[in-house]
């Protein structure tokens, strides 16, 4: 029996998506819907926010963007990626994740909507956070949802940009999270948390994933392992003078994508990656910024896909 505050909140989305088609699709103002739908003006601008905010609106541009799609035939044909996308980029915030997030949901969206059960994998980050929050609220209890990276320093903070967990209440699925930081205190200790049951439940679900989405890290002061507090100064440092350039999921790699032997990844104590990626393994990341780490991970075969915007595949193209 389904419980009361379900229904209300089902009723809730009805008039929701009812005033969003009202407004998108009729072309109704507020005060119209107001009066069809016997609410207040005020609670209809309300319902068609609640459409917009629980992803009820989807957006489908028609004309397609030609620059955008040699761009990615560019890449996929150079590197023999499974897929290529790129989206525009937004020249006054370079640094917006609107637009990948909505192409990576999409592509994410097409597993999660499935009825056969499916184990999808996830690293952490501000892109994969931007794709979850495009997903729409479903349930499908069927698909489990894996991590391949834990999500807290070695002193117990844990990450602002956690997904496995996010995503798994959006849709209602299994979810199965990393159970260690990101980077262990020391070889001994990474071994140790590594022979633990729920570890080994968890890499071996992720060795069965239809598709992983990865982010792409640049290794420098300030980004994703540094700011997050994964990594210190100190190994920070010691990444960059072993020529470091970009890491996916806390796995460090240099400039041909060669996953470095020593530094953090000695204590790395998520899953670890495959070199050369035997499934598929989609990255996201844009921004110039994130050209030579993207560039890397395309050269060391550590993804099989890619997901980025035209800032960052006009940078890598002209490095090649």
């Amino acid at each position: 029996m389904r419980e009361p505050w379900t229904e209300r909140r089902d009723r809730k989305l009805d008039l929701a998506a009812h005033a969003a088609w009202l407004y998108y699709i009729a072309g109704n103002t507020q005060e119209e819907i107001a009066t069809k739908l016997n609410v207040s003006r005020q609670a209809a601008q309300r319902l068609v926010a609640l459409a917009v905010s629980e992803k009820l609106i989807k957006f489908r541009l028609d004309h397609p963007l030609s620059e955008c799609i040699a761009l990615a035939e560019s890449l996929r044909d150079k590197f023999g990626l499974a897929l290529c996308e790129v989206v525009p980029t937004d020249a006054a915030n370079q640094d917006n994740l609107t637009g990948i997030g909505v192409c990576a949901a999409t592509h994410l969206e097409s597993y999660l909507v499935n009825k056969t059960p499916t184990v999808i994998a996830f690293s952490s980050g501000r892109t994969l956070r931007a794709m979850v929050d495009q997903i729409s609220s479903m349930y499908q209890p069927q698909h489990k949802i894996v991590s391949i990276i834990g999500n807290m320093s070695q002193y117990g903070r844990a990450g602002r940009y956690e997904v496995v967990i996010h995503l798994a209440d959006r849709v209602g699925s299994q979810v199965y999270p990393v159970p260690t930081p990101v980077v262990a205190t020391s070889v001994e200790e990474r071994d140790l948390l590594q022979t633990q049951r729920s570890f080994i439940a968890v890499k071996t679900l992720v060795e069965q994933a239809k598709a992983t989405y990865v982010g792409i890290g640049q290794i420098a002061w300030n980004g994703p392992l540094h700011n997050d507090g994964f990594i210190n100064d100190n190994e920070l440092t010691e990444l960059i003078e072993l020529g470091a350039t970009g890491e996916i999921a806390g796995w460090a790699y240099d400039q041909h994508g060669i996953l470095l032997k020593q530094g953090t990844n000695n204590r790395v104590a998520g899953v670890p990656l495959e070199q050369p990626a035997k499934r598929l393994t989609i990255g996201l990341a844009n921004g110039a910024k994130k050209a030579d780490a993207i560039l890397a991970a395309l050269r060391g075969k550590l993804i099989t896909g890619l997901i980025t915007d035209e800032a960052a595949a006009e940078a890598i193209l002209s490095k090649i």
